[in-house]
């Protein structure tokens, strides 16, 4: 029987937002559940996370974002993701959102939005049942 391919997540901070103690545990968590999640780290760019998406094979994005940025970063990653053909990407954001964002950035293309204090299991089972392999 063949073993089935480990869902890979690439996480990273955008811009300039320097706290990422959210982000590190949300990588640790998505490990326990068997994930492969590589953590690119603090003051990413579009591009850069991006290239490491397409470097890693990743099935999903996932971007933190503390500093009230989502709005000059999200179109920024979303145009990269359409420019390099990563239609079959998930793409999740996290962070300090306020609940009237969440409209404007499914509308851009973010496929869920989870905020600073969201349970582990509910984002765990959104990977599982959204891939799109």
């Amino acid at each position: 029987m063949a073993e089935q391919k480990k869902i890979k997540v690439v996480i990273s901070k955008v811009g300039l937002d320097g706290h990422d103690r959210g982000a590190k545990v949300i990588s640790s968590l998505l490990k326990e559940a068997g994930m492969e999640v590589v953590y690119l780290g603090l003051y990413q760019m579009p591009e850069d996370i991006i290239r490491a998406a397409i470097d890693e094979d990743a099935d999903v994005i996932g971007v933190s974002c503390l500093s009230n940025q989502h709005f000059v970063f999200v179109p920024k990653i979303i145009d990269e993701m359409k420019k390099n053909g990563l239609d079959d990407v998930l793409f999740i954001v996290g962070g300090v959102i306020s609940p009237e964002d969440f409209p404007t950035l499914k509308e851009m293309g973010v496929d869920e939005i989870f905020v600073a204090g969201s349970l582990t299991k509910p984002i765990v089972e959104y990977i599982r049942s959204h891939i799109r392999r």
